[in-house]
């Protein structure tokens, strides 16, 4: 079979871009694609999302009367595409020619058109870009009242968030701790000529990322695709050897199972894993087939209405990966800043809270319970948790010193120096 043509990837990739900005999850999209195409729209969407601010800016400058939407999202992806890269996919005279070809094959009228916006870019990139970038949306691409926010959120470090967020993030494994660990691992990598590092125990990190599928011993469980900021949950919950053989544990939110997994990997346990998605937690079940790990209960369910699956029996710990905003995880998801709505993020902690008032009681005495989420956004973290432990009566739970708070995906800002994205974590022990 013939590989894509460009034309046909930037075809591509403009629905895709026009599909972000209607409200569709950019995941979505790409599944329903073919699959000979799927892999290069992806690449092309993803370089977009991350100047999909200062390329809407630009063509706003430059056809100050916006183009029909499908050749709209074609001259943006097409801009975004011709900015100053150290490393451009494509050169500059393919990228205009395949643009139009695109152009040609859903509009034919507009091919001149494209032709002419894209040319007159070339010809006068510098002044254009730098009148894009007086607007904070083309300066940071991100949404104003996102960079508003992060600004407030963390004054010192806001800029180098931003930016962190348009970087391309590294692949990072996890080793199935049943079947393995880190050092193994790598040198099995470097057997297949892949250079990798250990960042723990069972983390590691390639240079350079690579099919999942051809990684040694993916196909046979041996290890998974996890960001390290997401592998502290399992190990904080389970804090050690603090939790005996045959724990009851809940995993609230689970699915696609990366967290339940890796539980089960570490400790021989009871796990209830619940969503509200019954699709997305039939990926739990298919991961832990692969993984060859014993079997986790599951139930499609809303975790906040507990007496519609709980059967009264108390958890000795509880993980509650609460949905939230993905603000921490941009860099591997850049079509979520567009997608987002500043009222979102009050209509999610509301979530978050309900959540947590419904899952404390399911906690038993002495018990605890792990509040996640992949955000940097205090009123999702920080100012949740203590806005919780506000409600409960005095003395009823104890914040664990352990409990890392925000993980900026700054590399002088997380623990360790690691890689990692933006996550939050409250250990919660149950003390009454």
């Amino acid at each position: 079979m013939n590989a894509p043509t460009l034309a046909v990837l930037l075809g591509h990739t403009a629905d895709a871009v026009a599909a972000v900005r209607a409200g569709r999850s950019l995941t979505d999209v790409l599944a329903a694609l073919p699959a000979e195409v799927r892999a290069g729209t992806q690449a092309l969407s993803f370089d977009v999302l991350r100047r999909l601010g200062s390329a809407q800016a630009t063509r706003r400058l430059l056809a100050p009367k916006a183009p029909p939407p499908a050749i709209d999202a074609l001259v943006t992806s097409a801009l975004a595409l011709l900015a100053p890269d150290k490393a451009p996919r494509y050169p500059e005279h393919t990228l205009v020619n395949q643009a139009v070809a695109a152009a040609q094959m859903r509009a034919p009228a507009q091919g001149g058109f494209v032709n002419a916006v894209l040319r007159r870019y070339l010809r006068e990139r510098d002044s254009l870009d730098a009148a894009a970038q007086a607007a904070p949306e083309g300066a940071w691409n991100h949404p104003a009242w996102w960079i508003e926010r992060v600004r407030r959120d963390w004054p010192d470090d806001w800029q180098r968030l931003l930016q962190a967020a348009n970087q391309h993030p590294p692949l990072t494994l996890r080793v199935n701790a049943r079947r393995g660990d880190a050092r193994g691992y790598v040198e099995r990598l470097a057997a297949d000529d892949r250079a990798a590092r250990v960042l723990g125990s069972h983390t590691v990190m390639l240079e350079r990322p690579a099919p999942v599928a051809q990684l040694p011993g993916f196909g046979d469980g041996d290890v998974s695709v996890q960001d390290a900021a997401a592998q502290r949950a399992a190990p904080l919950l389970l804090g050690g050897d603090a939790l005996p053989a045959g724990a009851r544990v809940l995993d609230a939110c689970a699915a696609p199972g990366g967290k339940t997994a890796h539980l089960l990997e570490l400790a021989d346990l009871d796990v209830t894993a619940i969503d509200i998605d019954a699709a997305r937690l039939a990926l739990v079940g298919s991961t832990l087939q692969r993984l060859r790990l014993p079997a986790a209960r599951l139930q499609a369910a809303d975790a906040r209405a507990t007496a519609a699956w709980w059967n009264g029996e108390p958890f000795d710990a509880v993980l509650l990966d609460a949905p939230c905003t993905a603000s921490g995880i941009v860099r591997r998801h850049p079509d979520v800043r567009w997608l987002r709505r500043p009222a979102d993020v009050g209509a999610l902690a509301r979530a978050q809270a309900a959540l947590l008032d419904a899952l404390w009681p399911l906690v038993k005495p002495g018990g605890r319970l792990l509040y996640a989420t992949c955000s940097i956004f205090r009123a999702e973290g920080e100012r949740q948790i203590d806005a919780f432990l506000q409600r409960l009566a005095e003395g009823a739970a104890r914040l664990d010193p352990a409990s890392p708070g925000h993980l900026l995906p700054l590399a002088d800002n997380a623990p360790e120096g690691l890689d990692e994205d933006g996550f939050f974590y409250a250990l919660l022990h149950k003390t009454a």
